[in-house]
């Protein structure tokens, strides 16, 4: 089977089939019922007279039956995406780092790659434009294993405890009672998890609309480790830096997109590649040795944090470019299965909390909405796997490997690949288990805020607009948690706070 990340249009249609004999692109195909039973006529079905149907039409039976399972369940989170294939393209080497395949010579180097956008909070049918972060997620086929990137276009999220996840995303979804989205339920989460303020700043900016999918950065937010066959290693942090620069709506002219074309982002993007304008990103590494993140000021663990790039400067090292419009979005874009935990020899996670949490929950989420057998979706499957022991379940399509043995059998021996695990003379860790939190917020976490606060103060219009945006949207919540908030931002800034609170009550005034 051609994999799907490096097939023609031709091939890429056999492959989506398993069966390559029953897509015929160069001739016009006999329509059939899904088992293969020529139709002279789709339009037709078989009744009594003019009494009432017959069970027996199968053509009928079988066209509504699979009608009514056309839909998946959504993403819990991250349900409205578009996406599109590329490559990603080695340019400056990083052995020194670490031993991952796409990453090790030559320079020049290529690996196919599918990256999805997609808003966070809103439903499947939700606007492109909603003030929301943007999922940025790319799956790497490379030769040693799928390796995916599921990041954020912002460097830092609302949280720093796994718990609290599922609670701020109800936060971000609909009233249970109402059904409607809610002001007092989004700001009373925030506001009472202080720690949040970071990301908030970020998404009450115009950063917080991307006015394209091909206009915005991306970034891993949480803390990666590049290993070498030693067991040593280093922390990094990636960064994808738009080529085509970044361009961002404001609030007025994002709710004008919200009503005249909600679908614009994924628009945009699909019609720039259909075109030929093939968006692409620089790629970027932070590194921090173990002992320099023993001696950082923050935790390096702490996903409401950023390391300053003027102690741990960006360091290129490739260029990713999307290059290809998928043929079927729901069978390349709707199915495609994003996992942190799907990584690469010399790539391993940290022990950030909620990083931890994603390794589990991703991959469980897509054996819901897609079944056990997720991994054998084309756009899922690696260029080359083998494991024996996951056999059987619905949806097996692979062949379920055969007459292979199924367990560790001496009449067909395995190769097995040392990883270089356990000999790192950090992270050993050990102690009892405990009852864990970040702990209660401290002047510290206010102090990267303030900073993005002077930083949007020296792009012209941008502090107007963050108080412009927060104050629009905080006006629906109760005034209990309005007062809360206000001084959260007070926290940040003094006056930031003052004129929140007054721009929030005007508008509070004004309804």
């Amino acid at each position: 089977m051609v994999h799907p990340a490096v097939a023609t249009d031709g091939e890429r249609g056999a492959a989506y089939m398993h069966v390559e004999s029953t897509y015929h692109y160069d001739e016009k195909p006999t329509y059939t019922t899904t088992s293969g039973y020529p139709i002279d006529d789709p339009k037709k079905y078989q009744r009594v007279g003019n009494g009432p149907l017959l069970l027996q039409d199968f053509h009928l039976i079988d066209l509504l039956a699979n009608f009514d399972r056309e839909r998946i369940p959504e993403r819990v989170v991250h349900a409205k995406g578009a996406g599109a294939y590329g490559e990603f393209e080695l340019t400056h080497d990083i052995s020194d780092l670490t031993t991952i395949d796409m990453l090790t010579g030559p320079i020049g180097k290529k690996t196919p790659l599918l990256t999805r956008f997609s808003t966070v909070g809103g439903e499947k049918g939700s606007a492109d434009t909603a003030r929301d972060p943007r999922g940025f997620a790319t799956k790497f086929y490379t030769q040693e294993g799928n390796w995916d990137w599921v990041f954020n276009n912002t460097p830092v999220f609302f949280l720093r405890d796994p718990t609290n996840f599922p609670t701020f995303i109800h936060t971000q979804k609909r009233n249970p009672q109402t059904n409607l989205k809610d002001a007092t339920m989004f700001w009373d989460y925030l506001s009472t998890h202080q720690e949040s303020v970071h990301q908030v700043m970020t998404l009450f900016s115009d950063r917080g609309t991307p006015a394209s999918f091909r206009k915005m950065h991306g970034y891993s937010g949480h803390t990666y480790k590049f290993t070498k066959p030693d067991g040593s290693f280093v922390y990094v942090q990636i960064h994808l830096k738009s080529d085509q620069g970044v361009a961002t709506f404001t609030n007025e002219e994002a709710g004008e997109k919200n009503g005249s074309n909600p679908d614009w982002l994924t628009q945009d993007l699909f019609e720039a590649i259909d075109r030929g304008d093939n968006p692409s990103w620089t790629t970027y590494l932070q590194v921090m040795t173990p002992e320099q993140a023993e001696k950082f000021r923050y935790n390096v663990f702490d996903l409401t944090k950023v390391w300053p790039q003027g102690e741990f400067p960006l360091r290129p090292f490739g260029r990713m470019t999307l290059n290809r419009n998928a043929q079927n979005y729901f069978a390349e874009i709707e199915q495609a299965a994003f996992a942190p935990s799907n990584l690469v020899p010399g790539a391993e996670p940290s022990a950030d909390p909620v990083l931890q949490s994603r390794l589990f929950s991703y991959a469980d989420t897509h054996r819901h909405r897609l079944g056990g057998n997720f991994h054998q979706i084309p756009v899922n499957t690696p260029i080359r796997s083998y494991n024996p022991f996951v056999r059987d379940g619905q949806m097996n399509v692979n062949g379920n490997l055969g007459a292979n043995p199924n367990y560790q059998s001496s009449y067909r021996p395995l190769t097995y690949k040392p990883n270089g695990l356990g000999t790192a003379s950090h992270e050993k860790w050990t102690g009892e288990a405990t009852w864990a939190v970040f702990g209660d917020v401290t002047d510290l976490d206010f102090e990267q805020p303030a900073g993005l606060w002077k930083v949007l103060g020296k792009q012209p219009g941008q502090q107007d607009n963050f108080v412009h945006n927060v104050a629009g949207h905080l006006s629906g919540a109760k005034k209990d948690t309005r007062e809360r908030t206000y001084g959260m931002f007070s926290r940040v800034d003094a006056g930031l706070g003052k004129r929140i609170k007054e721009a929030t009550e005007k508008e509070v005034a004004g309804k």
